[in-house]
C-alpha cells in the first residue's frame, strides 16, 4: 500500500483516512441514535422502568409530557416503516433502470489482439468482466450488484493511449474488487430509510466520493501521472441525463466532474482539501430530529401512573384541562403547587 501512495503527502493521507473513519462513524451513530429510542423501550432490557416512581422533574410533569409526545413517538414508528418501504421501492427502481439500460447497450466482449484485451491484461483485470459498447454516453462505469461488470466506450481506444486505457480499466477493476455498486446501493438504501435525516444522504455521497478516490489509489500504483492524464483527457466528456441517472441508480462511473480537481491534484502530489457534502444546515436538521426522537423515546419509557383513564384524569386534579395545560403543575419560584396535587411530595 505504501508504494501505491507515494505520491501523497503524509498529512493528506492522514486527513483522508480520518475523514473516512469519521464518515463511517457518523453513519453508524445516526443509525443507532435515530432508531434506538424508537424501538428500545419495546425490548426486554428494563427500559420500561426508566423514571419509574418519578412523575416530575422540577415543575415539569412527565406524565403530561408523555401524553404530548406519544403521537410524535408513534409518528416516528410510521416514518421509519415508510422509510423502509421507500428504500425498497427506490433501490428496486434503481435496479430496474440499470438493468433496462444495460439490456439496450450493444456491447461486446474483447477479442484476441483487441486493444481492450491488452489493456485489461496490463491492468490486471479479467477480460471477461469487460463489455465494450459503441456510443456509450459515459467513458467507463461499473454496474451490477451480484456480478459487477465493467462497461467502456468503444471510442476510448481513439482518445487514450495504451497506458491511459489500462489505468482507466484498473480504476474500474478496483470498483469490481471492492464491490462498490453493492456497497453504495446499501448506503443509499440506508439514506432512503432515514430520509428525514438529510445528513445521512450527504454522508452517503461522501462514501461515493471516497470510493472514487480509493479506486484511483489502486489504479495509480506506479503510474499516478498516467491515470491523471487519462482523467484530464476525459474531462470534457459530455455530461448527459442518462449518465447522471446511471450514477443515481447505482452505476459507479469513471467520469465525475465534481471530483476532477481533487483527483488530479492528489495524483500529481499536490495538497488538496478533503471536502464533505455535509452542510451546517444538514447537521442542524439531524440534531433537531435526533433530539425529538430521543426525547419522545425516553418519555415513552416513562410509565404512566395508571392505565385507567379515570386514574389518569385525576392526575394533579386537572380534570378539565389538556396535557399541555398541566405540563407545569408543581410549585416553583413563580408558581405554587396545588394542595391537592398527588405528586407535590414526590420531588
Amino acid at each position: 500500500m505504501k508504494a501505491r501512495l507515494d505520491y501523497l503527502t503524509a498529512a493528506l493521507a492522514l486527513r483522508e483516512q480520518s475523514h473516512r473513519r469519521a464518515t463511517l462513524l457518523a453513519i453508524g451513530a445516526l443509525l443507532l441514535l435515530s432508531t434506538g429510542p424508537v424501538f428500545g423501550h419495546h425490548l426486554p432490557f428494563g427500559t420500561a422502568a426508566l423514571f419509574a416512581g418519578v412523575d416530575h422533574l422540577g415543575a415539569l410533569c412527565l406524565t403530561a409530557l408523555h401524553l404530548l409526545l406519544a403521537p410524535v413517538h408513534r409518528g416516528f414508528h410510521v416514518v421509519i416503516v415508510a422509510g423502509l418501504v421507500y428504500a425498497v421501492w427506490n433501490r428496486f427502481r434503481a435496479w430496474r433502470i440499470v438493468r433496462r439500460s444495460l439490456e439496450l447497450l450493444d456491447g461486446r466482449s474483447p477479442v484476441e489482439r483487441d486493444v481492450f484485451r491488452a489493456a485489461a491484461g496490463a491492468a490486471g483485470v479479467d477480460p471477461r468482466l469487460l463489455r465494450i459498447v459503441r456510443g456509450l454516453p459515459s467513458p467507463a462505469f461499473t454496474a451490477g450488484l451480484a456480478r459487477p461488470r465493467i462497461y467502456v466506450a468503444e471510442s476510448l481506444a481513439d482518445r487514450l493511449d495504451a497506458g491511459q486505457l489500462a489505468a482507466v480499466l484498473a480504476h474500474e477493476g478496483a470498483h469490481v474488487a471492492r464491490r462498490d455498486p453493492l456497497r453504495l446501493t446499501l448506503f443509499r438504501a440506508l439514506a432512503c430509510t432515514l430520509f428525514w435525516i438529510p445528513a445521512l444522504r450527504r454522508l452517503a455521497d461522501d462514501v461515493a466520493d471516497e470510493a472514487e478516490v480509493l479506486a484511483d489509489d489502486a489504479a495509480a500504483a506506479g503510474r499516478p501521472l498516467v491515470l491523471a492524464s487519462a482523467i484530464l483527457a476525459l474531462a470534457q466528456w459530455p455530461e448527459t441525463t442518462g449518465q447522471a441517472m446511471g450514477r443515481a441508480a447505482g452505476a459507479v462511473g469513471f467520469h465525475q466532474p465534481d471530483l476532477l480537481d481533487r483527483r488530479i491534484r492528489r495524483l500529481v502530489g499536490e495538497e488538496t482539501p478533503v471536502r464533505s457534502h455535509v452542510t451546517r444546515r444538514s447537521v442542524l436538521g439531524a440534531a433537531a430530529a435526533l433530539v425529538l426522537v430521543w426525547t419522545s423515546g425516553v418519555l415513552m419509557a416513562h410509565p404512566l401512573p395508571s392505565a385507567s383513564p379515570v386514574a389518569h384524569e385525576r392526575h394533579c386534579d386537572h380534570r378539565d384541562e389538556s396535557a399541555l395545560a398541566h405540563l407545569f403543575c408543581l410549585g416553583s419560584a413563580r408558581h405554587t403547587a396545588p394542595a391537592h396535587c398527588p405528586h407535590q411530595h414526590s420531588v
